[in-house]
């Protein structure tokens, strides 16, 4: 096994030497904004889309001679490919560094770009988004790695408010941009746009994004093992359980998914014990802000990935809208995401967490229902344009504020662990969501006498409620420098020296 070199420094880029791995790799100013801008674009990309593909549903059920259940897999395949490995490809980016990682996920998503543009079935659409998927888990715990380990702790709050603002920025932007793309070029054209970005992300990557430290982890190859059969089976019971009807057989999965997980939390818990590392360090969990962060941000995740199918499916379907102006109609909420995200990021280093993320929560909850009352009342488009408004303002207070808390205090050797927890908590709640709107779209699609508006605007209150589970939540956060937050840091660093010993023996034992 190596271990970091403490003796020797190599160059980093002709600028500056590596630390070894105890040390944080801050960089100046200039070059970790640079290195933050190379990143997201290759997250904006992945959280794109996510959302990207609801727009184009229409146009691919006609083209693709599909069914609806087709065009729901097109979005939940993906969704469960990125799910599933999350917790492993996190732990990758602290062994083999995360630039490198990062360059494989982006380099995998792009080509499978080029393949679901060029799909000529439902089904080799499917494959080639579940590969688009791996691709998208690979890169995405590696963002949020680099940002703690290359931005002064004093702005991080900053850096993740940045990172936080460009997921709600994809979520808002991909109504407008595909609808766009699919009434000029057609819906194999929300592919297409990938692939000069994804080059350009790993050009970016490789310039900006300096070598990191590689801590000398073991990867417990019985945890991924157990956690990659766990999460696909929970995973699948829980999109293929609606459309099955609740069978023996989905309620198997997910029963044996929830099986494999409690096997999988034990092994973290007797990973010293076995002579290795733990995937997911428990002890992370005891950083308060953070476990309630990663329970919030699923609710935000259950609501970006299902929202918009209704949404589009009632534009285009239930009004008639083309779907490029069916994009347009979401302009207000992009609007406020463009103008109010650089001032959020800011606030997050200046204002209790509690403050913007229950304003966040509340606001988009609110509005989100109200945006299902709409539908159902059909009062208009100025109501439908006023909810959407409003949506922007809460989805601006969420994502910047909830990323920043959650990482904020983490150390640097769990970056990659801790950022695999946060990201799998979040895509949980969008495999969940999607399942769950989807299902709820085709019962009242289904139903007799029951119009697609009065079926999309219902589907729309369940994520309206579970963005409320969220507020409830963060109402709990605690101030980054209360004496509460220090102790459970302190806990934290106690738990971190003692992962360092099984590679200490390993290195002696080298």
């Amino acid at each position: 096994m190596t271990t970091p070199s403490t003796g020797k420094s190599r160059r980093l880029r002709g600028k500056r030497p590596i630390p070894t791995a105890d040390q944080d790799l801050v960089l100046p100013e200039k070059q970790a904004w640079q290195a933050l801008a190379a990143l997201v674009v290759g997250f904006f990309m992945i959280l794109l889309d996510q959302t990207i593909v609801a727009v184009a549903a229409p146009a691919m059920m006609e083209d693709l001679d599909a069914d609806f259940t087709g065009v729901v897999w097109v979005s939940s395949v993906y969704l469960l490919c990125v799910l599933v490995p999350l917790l492993f490809t996190g732990r990758l980016g602290d062994r083999y560094g995360q630039r490198n990682i990062y360059r494989v996920g982006i380099t995998l998503f792009t080509i499978s770009s080029a393949a679901c543009g060029l799909a000529p079935t439902i089904e080799w659409l499917i494959f080639a988004r579940a590969i688009q998927g791996v691709g998208a888990a690979i890169l995405m715990p590696q963002t949020m790695s680099v940002i703690n380990r290359v931005f002064a702790r004093d702005r991080r709050g900053t850096a993740y408010g940045v990172w936080g603002s460009v997921g709600g920025l994809a979520g808002v932007i991909a109504p407008l941009l595909g609808g766009f793309l699919v009434s000029a070029a057609g819906w194999p054209a929300i592919f297409w746009i990938n692939i000069p970005f994804g080059i350009l992300s790993f050009v970016l990557v490789t310039l900006w994004v300096p070598e990191m430290p590689r801590h000398a982890r073991r990867i417990d190859a019985l945890s991924v093992v157990v956690s990659l059969l766990g999460m696909s089976s929970l995973v699948y019971g829980i999109l293929e359980g609606p459309r099955r009807g609740g069978d023996w057989f989905s309620i198997a999965a997910i029963a044996c998914g929830i099986t494999l997980m409690s096997v999988f939390l034990w092994l973290q818990t007797t990973a010293e014990k076995r002579g290795t590392e733990a995937l997911v360090p428990l002890a992370i969990f005891k950083v308060r802000n953070f476990s309630i962060a990663a329970f919030s941000i699923s609710t935000m995740g259950f609501t970006v990935a299902s929202m918009m199918l209704p949404t589009m499916f009632y534009l285009q379907e239930g009004l008639g809208m083309a779907a490029r102006t069916a994009g347009l109609m979401t302009m207000p909420m992009m609007f406020v995401s463009i103008v109010f995200s650089p001032v959020v990021g800011k606030l997050c280093d200046r204002i209790h967490p509690r403050i913007l993320s229950m304003t966040g929560f509340g606001t988009m909850g609110l509005s989100l229902g109200a945006l299902g009352i709409v539908m159902l009342r059909d009062w208009g488009l100025t109501a439908f344009l006023i909810s959407m408004f409003v949506m922007g303002v809460g989805s601006t207070l969420i994502w910047a504020p909830n990323s920043a808390t959650a990482m904020r205090t983490i150390p640097p050797k769990f970056m990659g662990a801790a950022s695999g927890v946060y990201n799998t908590t979040r895509q949980t709640g969008s495999v969940i969501g999607s399942a769950a709107v989807g299902a709820l779209m085709q019962a009242g699609i289904a139903r007799p006498g029951t119009s697609v508006e009065d079926a999309m605007g219902t589907a729309l209150l369940l994520p309206a409620a579970a963005l409320l589970l969220g507020f409830a939540s963060v109402a709990a956060f605690r101030s980054d420098l209360d004496k509460h937050q220090r102790k459970e840091l302190a806990i934290v660093e106690k738990s971190e020296a003692a992962a360092e010993q099984p590679a200490k023996r390993d290195a002696q034992t080298d």
